[in-house]
């Protein structure tokens, strides 16, 4: 049983009966109903009993009556009734003003009705009250059964949620944002003594003056985010908590599959959307830039860059693990200050970031980074194109076919680094026009003094040349990157100087040698 005093007041026949003091009592739960027969009743007293007597064991002494009363309340007892007519007349007043002290009802029950009357008439209320509650659980998962397995978003998810379950509720993300909030609560209410210990468990909460009910968002044993129910009733069964924890299953499945960031702030979440048309051809690219000076985004006011990221792995495998680099860009404290705009498609994760923030060494190198915290497994190491910097709204189709492209020969010749710039790859695309026959003489011409040398010498020296192309003639990288001596690097680096017979203080010997390993890595792909 789960009533109020005021509400068990309300039901026949107990409405018949008056309340005489502790007026302000009575919210106090009604959990059970007991009669009192036995002098150590007091004793026995459990948490939210309503206490029913005829005063037989207390109508000889006032000072006994004060005490049961004091240790009722003491005890949690929702409510004292006292029948009047066999023991007493009338409730002694110094009991009446003792119990409107402690702020604990007490009641005269009329004479005419049997406590057995009472509790069947509390039985059966509870009984009505709990049979409407299951039918109304039940038609609530019916709608979220019907709603999980909807295909499509067509309608928003927080939102559907809320309104079949009957409660207003706010989402918050790890980071303490509240990203959704439906309830009269302010941000500052719903976050109250953030960070929250304890994430996985489920937990009651006050907010304002109302009850609240918090489940944390998983995904395995990951947090994500935490689902707050508000204003709730305090007298929930826990077949409706088993209701709440439902919503928020389903409100994690929809987060992680992927389709959607629900973590972001509306307003980066409607120009995702938005910019998701525009790539598709549904909304031009000075309509876009009007729409994200509207929702206040800066970052197509300026000269800005985008990234395209992509995992080996397929399916939900795939989703999830852009889901969790997308996650590490967020986190990242020097890519969290660029404010990009993040978003899921079929090509991969693409996101939009400020232009000249950053050199583009350093942006790959942030990259990087946040790939090496992955910790993904072997072969599911992330890659990621970079298209050139836009000045222009115009740009951004422009820059979308650049990631699409650089990404394409990422897979295709997967000899470029994980992080690519579009530029690196320019001169390839270019090049990769010629005839592959061009290719092999202009390779075998360069590379005659060597070629005929041991197998083996050749591969050394080849790979030592390729390296040192890559760091730009800088001999310490090279000999870093190739786990040997510096003055073995510079040794070979003199060496392949007089077999080719280039110089490489000439950049026309550099950008020579640079279309050598172009053609071969083009070769080898055909």
């Amino acid at each position: 049983m789960h009533l109020t005093v005021e509400e068990a007041l309300s039901i026949y026949p107990l409405s018949e009966a008056k309340l005489i003091a502790g007026s302000k009592g009575t919210h106090r739960i009604v959990k059970s109903i007991n009669v009192m027969d036995a002098p150590d009743i007091s004793d026995w007293i459990k948490e939210g009993e309503m206490l029913l007597t005829t005063a037989y064991l207390i109508k000889d002494n006032l000072e006994d009556a004060s005490a049961l009363l004091q240790t009722l309340n003491r005890r949690g007892s929702s409510a004292l009734g006292i029948k009047l007519g066999r023991f007493w007349d009338a409730v002694p007043q110094e009991l009446i003003a003792e119990a409107e002290m402690l702020n604990f009802p007490l009641i005269e029950l009329p004479f005419q009705f049997t406590f057995s009357d009472q509790m069947n008439g509390l039985f059966r209320a509870e009984l009505t009250r709990s049979t409407h509650v299951l039918q109304g659980m039940m038609e609530k998962q019916r709608k979220l059964m019907r709603f999980a397995l909807r295909s499509g978003g067509s309608r928003p998810l927080f939102e559907s949620v809320s309104e079949v379950i009957g409660y207003t509720l706010a989402v918050i993300s790890v980071r303490g944002e509240v990203v959704y909030n439906n309830s009269p609560y302010t941000e500052k209410q719903l976050l109250q003594g953030w960070p929250w210990q304890q994430p996985s468990r489920n937990q009651r909460l006050r907010i304002g003056e109302q009850s609240g009910y918090r489940i944390p968002l998983l995904q395995g044993e990951k947090c994500s985010g935490y689902l707050v129910y508000c204003g709730i009733d305090p007298l929930l069964l826990p077949v409706e908590e088993s209701l709440f924890v439902q919503g928020a299953e389903l409100i994690s499945y929809h987060i992680h599959s992927g389709a959607e960031d629900y973590f972001e702030h509306a307003g980066q979440r409607e120009f995702s959307g938005l910019l998701r048309r525009c790539l598709g051809g549904g909304l031009s690219c000075a309509e876009l830039a009007q729409a994200a000076s509207r929702l206040d985004i800066g970052l197509l006011a300026a000269s800005f860059q985008l990234v395209l990221t992509d995992t080996a792995s397929t399916g939900e495998a795939r989703q999830s693990e852009l889901m969790r680099v997308k996650e590490e860009y967020i986190g990242h404290p020097a890519l969290q200050e660029l404010k990009g705009v993040h978003l899921i498609l079929e090509e991969g994760l693409l996101s939009l970031y400020p232009g000249a923030a950053h050199s583009p060494e350093t942006f790959r190198d942030l990259l990087n980074v946040c790939f090496d915290n992955l910790k993904l497994g072997k072969g599911y190491y992330p890659w990621a194109a970079v298209s050139n910097c836009k000045a222009k709204p115009e740009g951004l189709k422009e820059a979308f076919a650049e990631v699409k492209e650089c990404m394409g020969m990422v897979r295709q010749w997967g000899v470029f680094g994980h992080v690519v710039h579009y530029r690196q790859l320019e001169l390839n695309l270019l090049l990769g026009q010629l005839p592959p026959e061009m290719m092999e003489r202009y390779c075998s011409g360069s590379l005659r003094g060597l070629l005929n040398r041991e197998p083996e010498y050749v591969k050394e020296m080849l790979r030592t040349l390729e390296v040192y192309l890559e760091n730009d003639g800088h001999v310490n990288e090279t000999a870093k990157k190739l786990f040997i001596h510096r003055n073995t690097a510079t040794y070979r680096i003199e060496k392949l100087s007089e077999l080719l017979d280039v110089d490489f203080k000439k950049i026309d010997d550099l950008m020579r040698l640079k279309l050598v390993f172009m053609f071969r890595r083009m070769l080898s792909q055909d």
